[in-house]
């Protein structure tokens, strides 16, 4: 892989971690504690590599694809089309959109691999690998070429990012399942926990089940993790793998919304484990599948809202709390000294100045 495990440093610093908390210690002595909001401001200056960790350009990304394995008729009955949903996107018909346009963050939708042609929008970035994946339990979804050239793809859209926050979530017509089936391969977790809801039809769980165990069967063999987001995968998952690797490598934020990005994540930290110290979760929906995931990462998302909604969502409501974390390290009380950015004894420099 073009980016390897060693260019992803681990965000473990002792002598700023211990400046960072005493630098939260003297703030609370006087506003008092605050909870959760605490070690996430430190976790937010390791990250940064500074005691004013700052934000700057966040931007949302989500990436539309859609799956072979759709034609066996799995998830919801009259699902909006990939396609359709992609436009929906694009007009701020969604609230996505409109959260992120009033949360200050930049908002693209990637068509990684929509079945249909989308037209040209200033928001929409062309990085179609095919029209669509394969269908999984009848061949491999991608080629391997097809899989490398998807996470090629992120990790040149991470590496013209201007920003130090990237939050990813995909979507498209059998993205949960198809993500669902990476989950189980790599992590070993039974596939129906990841799938089904309580309120499913038993017929319809049935179907689901039968089409996602010949697919497991199939590609039973594989473990190598790019082999399994090829037989699995979706076009969608393997950019996010490109831009998870790249952001980490270079320090920024990661915000994993929903089951394509938590499989996303989960192919990346087979490459380089420490990508996973660079991420923090938010959800927009209240799948039983996703609350597995999670738990695959040992996380909760930032905030739990019973929303159910498009995969994203939750990244834009959650920013205001990372902007909250960081600005008990950055922001000034009236009278309180402005401290330095890095402790006394670390050289002032390096990929987290700001």
């Amino acid at each position: 892989m073009p980016v390897s495990r060693s260019l992803i440093a681990p965000t473990a610093n002792p002598l700023l971690e211990r400046a960072l908390r005493d630098k939260l210690k003297r703030r609370s002595d006087t506003v008092g504690q605050l909870g959760e909001l605490e070690p996430l401001a430190i976790r937010l200056g390791l990250i940064q590599n500074s005691l004013k960790p700052r934000f700057r350009a966040p931007q949302i990304a989500l990436f539309a694809s859609d799956h072979g394995l759709a034609v066996d008729g799995i998830g919801a009955p009259n699902q909006t089309s990939t396609a359709k949903l992609v436009q929906g996107l694009l007009s701020s018909q969604l609230p996505v959109a409109v959260f992120a346009r009033i949360q200050g963050m930049d908002l693209n939708v990637v068509d990684c691999g929509v079945a249909e042609t989308v037209a040209p929008h200033p928001r929409l970035m062309s990085r179609k690998i095919a029209h669509g994946t394969r269908n999984c339990r009848v061949n491999m979804a991608m080629t391997l070429d097809q899989a490398h050239a998807a996470i090629r793809a992120g990790m040149e859209i991470a590496d013209a990012m201007t920003g130090n926050l990237i939050a990813c979530a995909g979507v498209g017509v059998g993205s949960h399942e198809s993500a669902a089936l990476v989950l189980s391969a790599l992590a070993n977790e039974p596939i129906h926990n990841l799938v089904t809801t309580p309120i499913m039809v038993p017929e319809d769980e049935a179907r689901l089940m039968m089409v996602l165990q010949a697919a497991q069967v199939r590609h039973r063999d594989l473990s190598d993790p790019v082999e399994v987001l090829a037989a699995y995968g979706g076009f969608e998952i393997a950019m996010m793998v490109g831009v998870m690797l790249v952001a980490s490598s270079k320090r920024r934020l990661i915000m994993v919304d929903g089951m394509p990005a938590c499989a996303a994540l989960m192919v990346a930290a087979r490459i380089a484990p420490t990508v996973t110290e660079y991420c923090v979760f938010s959800r927009s929906h209240g799948h039983p599948g996703l609350t597995v995931a999670l738990g695959l990462f040992k996380s909760l998302a930032l905030l739990e809202l019973g929303m159910e909604s498009t995969d994203g969502t939750g990244a834009t409501l959650s920013f205001p709390l990372l902007l909250s974390s960081a600005a008990l390290l950055t922001e000034v009380a009236e009278g309180e000294d402005a401290g330095p950015s890095q402790p006394a004894d670390m050289p002032n420099s390096g990929p987290g100045k700001l």
